[in-house]
């Protein structure tokens, strides 16, 4: 029979390896919910880039229709050359807008992507490096418990 100190070694690393494990788990679910966090908050970026195009698309239907009210004020046609040209490079201003705005909202989508990414990869490595440190744990217990006894 195993004398009590020699078992209180045992349990002392059977703890410390499982304290390490739980540590680990923990880390990991942590970085889910960062992940998650992450997730979300691509969700709510992509919503708000999407009512900033409507914004956007507001607002140049309103300067175009004063734009065609003051040019017929002035008793200018929209058939009229000039009045066609000025409305074609509002056109292509906004379209111009609008795509670098799409382009801005891909871009921190992938952003979103990648971050949530390497926050589950580090949980899951936090895991991994907590439960091989708890095997070693183990085993040093299991060596100090054949070097005492």
């Amino acid at each position: 029979m195993a004398e009590p100190i020699t078992m209180i070694m045992l349990a002392t690393a059977a703890v410390s390896a499982g304290g390490q494990i739980l540590g680990g788990i923990g880390e990991k679910k942590s970085a889910d919910l960062n992940a998650f966090n992450i997730e979300t908050d691509k969700k709510l970026n992509k919503v708000q880039a999407m009512q900033e195009s409507e914004a956007r698309r507001a607002d140049y239907d309103l300067a175009t229709a004063s734009n065609i009210a003051a040019f017929a004020a002035m008793g200018r046609a929209q058939s009229d050359n000039s009045v066609q040209a000025f409305l074609k490079r509002q056109r292509k201003t906004f379209g111009e807008d609008i795509g670098r705005a799409q382009m801005q909202t891909a871009i921190q989508s992938r952003k979103s992507d990648i971050a949530a990414s390497t926050e589950r990869r580090r949980g899951r490595n936090t895991l991994l490096a907590s439960t091989i440190s708890a095997a070693g744990t183990i085993g040093q217990g299991v060596m100090d418990y054949d070097r005492v006894r």
